[in-house]
């Protein structure tokens, strides 16, 4: 199933701000329009770096740039195509700070 990617604006405000992320978030959003999802694993298929969060939590933090920014999404796969929503993007040492408070999982800053 085609990713269907919501809140791209979020992306492209993360790069307004923080120029030297344009080009990792440029690669990441090119593989994204050619992915083709039907379950979680595919996901790592497509990412071999990203990580699924939790069992049942329905997000994955994917490393882009050569692991310098994470960014957390939520997944659902419904019927015609993934959903994917934007959660959180930022530094690798931003997501450790978040990661030791454990708000991975409840953040929802876009």
């Amino acid at each position: 199933m085609k990713v269907h990617l919501i809140k791209k604006q979020s992306i492209e405000g993360y790069v307004g701000r923080n120029a030297q992320s344009k080009v990792p978030f440029g690669i990441w959003l090119s593989i994204i329009r050619r992915a083709d999802w039907n379950e979680p694993s595919d996901i790592i298929a497509t990412f071999n770096s990203a990580d699924i969060l939790g069992s049942g939590s329905e997000r994955v933090v994917f490393n882009i740039g050569g692991n310098k920014y994470r960014m957390i999404c939520k997944y659902n796969f419904g019927r015609a195509r993934v959903h994917l929503f934007v959660m959180w993007i930022g530094t690798h040492a931003a997501y450790t700070k978040l990661c030791n408070g454990g708000k991975q999982y409840t953040v929802s800053d876009y």
